[in-house]
């Protein structure tokens, strides 16, 4: 029997097992965004660490400033044969707001819904059912072949969700180690229930944080709310002329450097907005997009900045007249080929300190950001990889953008020269990063089926 044939019957006998695994990882709060999160960081990653081990890997918890990284490698793989490298993140986002959950986010269950065979929890779909789908994979090639398919390496991160602090100098430090003739990115999302896609362009990404403060502490606002300073009034406008009545971003020379999209683009783009997943409704209304582009055009080819949060003076039930000390707000920039991260940051703050009335202060904060990525379509792992997917699913693989970012990708791809080839198995419909995160039990089956096609294809095409 083919080696295929072999694994993808053990992928079958092995799915409940499987299935019951990964909810018992679910189940783990892993939050990185929360210092209350750490404890279930340090869990989930002891956890994955012993998985990788009982599978046949050399595994271990690297420690980094911030969330530890689970460092794996397959041992007595042949000599010469090419080396892959998975990767995939194992925190969550909050939950918050929690009374919003109808299932509990930490306590997965199969439920049966709508046909499927379906389960809630935070990190159902992003991203640990993306990941344990490919360790599950080479956990049954290994079982039903005695040797994993190439050289592998693992990298699990602990704190993508909060837009990797120390993943430039993880990557630095184990720049040997995580040297490998292509990276597998198992974090985006498929084109329809039914379709996949590899994603081939991604966002750059700005976070930023901004703190108004005014000369004076809470004051009651019967007394005062017509002379002092209001830092909540005072960031409201800031934040409102960010955009104009078409939809662009004012801030002074926010597009410089950005390319306008080709015919070629735009035509390929809109032709495939009819088989788009439509099943999470999301629904367009008031919203702006940029003028002369299209819904899909905007998501993929144009930067934007958003507002993400605002905080300041009373969020307690009951009423309490008040001009606050300080207002917060927090906002992200996704960005395209031609923005330089930095100079982004550099540009709004000029933008919002030109703004603050004299005898107020401004404060900034935000992690280092990335840039956007463009993969090459032709690299042979991606078109073995295109074609071990539409064998599973018997349609067309689309290669697509996203205005999602995954500051591993660029750091890979420029930083040490990697190929990345991004894919996954997610659906808008996932509830991701929203309140009722969930996953169902035959996609995961089917996403681990297709990380055996496409090990198949990777080898032959490669002569692993």
């Amino acid at each position: 029997m083919l080696k295929i044939e072999r694994a993808l019957e053990e992928v079958d006998a092995n799915l409940e097992k499987s299935v019951a695994d990964l909810l018992e990882l679910i189940s783990i709060p892993s939050v990185s965004g929360e210092e209350a999160g750490k404890p279930g960081i340090a869990q989930a990653a002891e956890w994955l660490n012993d998985a990788l081990a009982g599978i046949g890997f050399s595994s271990r918890v690297v420690k980094t400033a911030c969330n530890p990284v689970v460092l794996a490698r397959s041992d007595g793989a042949p000599e010469g044969g090419k080396r892959l490298l998975f990767y995939g993140h194992y925190d969550v986002q909050p939950v918050a707001p929690r009374d919003a959950w109808t299932h509990d986010p930490f306590a997965p269950k199969i439920i049966e819904e709508d046909g499927l065979r379906r389960f809630y929890g935070r990190g159902a779909s992003d991203s640990k059912s993306q990941l344990w789908s490919f360790v599950e994979a080479l956990r049954a090639w290994k079982a039903a072949n005695g040797t994993f398919p190439a050289n592998i390496v693992i990298m699990l991160e602990g704190e993508e969700e909060m837009g990797s602090p120390s993943l430039s100098d993880f990557l630095e430090r184990h720049r040997e180690e995580l040297d490998c003739n292509v990276a597998f990115i198992c974090d985006s999302d498929m084109w329809s229930p039914a379709r996949p896609s590899i994603t081939t362009q991604l966002k750059g990404l700005v976070h930023e944080t901004v703190t108004i403060r005014v000369p004076n502490p809470d004051l009651h606002s019967g007394h005062y709310g017509a002379v002092a300073a209001n830092p909540i009034r005072i960031l409201s406008n800031i934040l409102s002329s960010l955009h104009d009545g078409k939809g662009r971003v004012t801030i002074g020379g926010f597009y410089d450097g950005v390319n306008e999209l080709t015919e070629r683009q735009r035509r390929r783009w809109n032709d495939l907005l009819e088989e788009m997943d439509g099943s999470a409704e999301v629904s367009l209304a008031g919203g702006v997009i940029e003028d002369g582009y299209t819904a899909v055009e905007a998501m993929w080819g144009r930067p934007t900045a958003d507002i993400n949060g605002i905080t300041g003076g009373n969020q307690g039930p009951g009423g309490r007249s008040v001009l606050p000390g300080s207002a917060t707000a927090r906002l992200t920039f996704r960005l395209v080929a031609g923005q330089s991260p930095e100079t982004i940051r550099t540009r709004f703050r000029k933008f919002v300190s030109d703004r603050v009335p004299e005898g107020c202060n401004v404060e900034f904060d935000g992690p280092a950001g990335n840039a956007a990525v463009h993969l090459s379509e032709t690299n042979p792992f991606l078109v073995a990889t295109a074609r071990g997917l539409e064998t599973e699913w018997g349609q067309p693989t689309v290669l697509k953008g996203t205005g999602g970012a995954i500051p591993l990708v660029g750091a890979l791809h420029d930083g040490l020269g990697v190929d990345c080839v991004v894919l996954g198995f997610i659906l808008e419909s996932d509830a991701i990063h929203a309140p009722d995160e969930h996953y169902d039990v035959e996609r995961f089956h089917r996403g681990t089926r297709s990380w055996i096609r496409i090990f198949g294809e990777v080898r032959e095409a490669a002569a692993v």
